[in-house]
């Protein structure tokens, strides 16, 4: 492939890098995580509600990472409030993963820009250091790939696992228990998935780019070096 074509390549590297960068610090800060219906339990319950006659217990619920609006409604019209995980929630939440998750949202924005420096260093520079060079594309690229992953895992696994909706709406709640009816996953969160599928397209267009992957030259090196000495 001729030096043009790798500028090209890596340019585009560089670009859908510096997006992933963008895109995950915007999602990480936006409550549009998760956005679901909560319903008013003891209050259906009070008049034996079902079929349509549930749509006056159902509320909203919608939330990021750090701030998020629910609207409790129990047959009397909603009651709209906002909230914030830091400090209002850290005792109704698994506090630990939750952190976690914010964590390697970090990293993802942290390694996005690292990745997008050295693309573009590789596309008009000469890299003479083996993080700057071929092994660094692979290592930053790969280190996104697996955190983009571990964010959605873990936001999973806190909403799933340990009935996030569910604490949300009842904390602080004393004369009625709410439930989580029905909940789906917003745009953030497919935000990172799309930066996940990005960064698995920038380790491919880098081998389309005639990068080896990290050690295989080396091992081809070892190989032949062994032939070479079974001929003599």
């Amino acid at each position: 492939m001729s030096s043009r074509q790798k500028q090209l390549l890596f340019s585009l590297c560089g670009l859908l890098g510096f997006f992933c960068a963008l895109t995950g610090a915007v999602a990480a800060g936006l409550p549009f995580w998760l956005r679901g219906t909560v319903l008013c339990r003891t209050g259906a319950d009070l008049v034996n509600a079902t079929g349509p006659e549930l749509d006056k217990f159902l509320g909203q619920l919608s939330y990021g990472l750090f701030h998020g609006e629910r609207v409790k409604t129990c047959g009397l019209g909603g009651r709209p409030s906002r909230f914030s995980f830091f400090p209002d929630l850290l005792s109704a939440i698994p506090a630990g993963l939750h952190v976690t998750v914010i964590f390697f949202c970090g990293v993802v924005i942290l390694f996005s820009s690292v990745a997008t420096g050295f693309f573009f260093f590789n596309a008009f520079g000469r890299p003479y250091e083996t993080l700057q060079g071929p092994m660094g594309l692979y290592l930053w690229t790969f280190i996104c790939c697996v955190c983009s992953c571990l964010v959605m895992i873990l936001f999973a696994s806190e909403v799933k696992l340990h009935h996030l909706s569910d604490r949300i709406v009842n904390f602080n709640e004393v004369n009625f228990v709410f439930e989580t009816y029905r909940e789906s996953y917003d745009r953030s969160f497919w935000l990172f998935f799309l930066i996940f599928l990005l960064h698995s397209a920038n380790l491919l267009l880098t081998r389309l780019a005639g990068v080896h992957f990290p050690f295989q030259e080396s091992k081809e090196a070892e190989l032949g070096g062994g032939a070479a000495d079974l001929m003599y």
